[in-house]
């Protein structure tokens, strides 16, 4: 089988029940996630290379696998086909949050980027899942788009923050905090 068709030479691609043009917004979306997942495969490689992370490490690839779901949702051109992204991938992606969050010391200042190479490749992650979610908020003001991707998307940015939380704990690395401001999150009372 051959990697290139040539169907795409003039500026056009297909979609699942269509063909439209490389810059469409639909494919800006997916493209967008599809970049996401690039990274989020990158991050899984660096966690697997710590045993205390070999267990984020297989979740980053069962995100993977749902990170293609939503792309495929968003690839057709007119709806009515069966989705994949349901509101029990939203529900299981806050359970992970809360159980990384508790797992990270208590914040009070803000986060930046950085602390541990998988913390920094997971910020990564949620900058790039900020803008598909920016792309699929677009797409779906325009054009009919499961509205499951988008709440996902959200999430998924929040669940990356708190595994690279978790992640620098888990390693023993502190956070990198933004050092320029006074305590901004109020600790909480015990």
């Amino acid at each position: 089988m051959k990697i290139y068709t040539r169907t795409g030479d003039k500026g056009q691609t297909s979609l699942i029940g269509g063909r439209v043009r490389k810059d469409d917004i639909r494919v800006e979306a997916y493209g967008t996630i599809d970049e996401l997942n690039s990274f989020v495969g990158q991050a899984a490689a660096e966690a697997a290379k710590h045993e205390e992370l070999k267990e984020m490490a297989q979740l980053l690839i069962d995100i993977m696998q749902e990170l293609f779901d939503c792309g495929s949702d968003l690839a057709y051109a007119s709806p009515g086909a069966p989705l994949k992204v349901t509101e029990e991938l939203v529900s299981r992606l806050e359970a992970m949050i809360d159980q990384y969050t508790v797992e990270a010391p208590e914040i009070t200042r803000f986060i930046l980027p950085g602390g541990s190479p998988v913390s920094a490749l997971l910020h990564v992650c949620r900058t790039v899942c900020r803008r598909a979610e920016r792309r699929v908020v677009t797409l779906a003001a325009e054009h009919e788009a499961n509205p499951e991707v988008q709440k996902y998307l959200n999430r998924l940015s929040d669940f990356f923050f708190a595994a690279a939380r978790a992640a620098n704990a888990k390693l023993g690395v502190p956070d990198t905090e933004y050092v320029r401001s006074a305590e901004v999150f109020r600790k909480k009372s015990k």
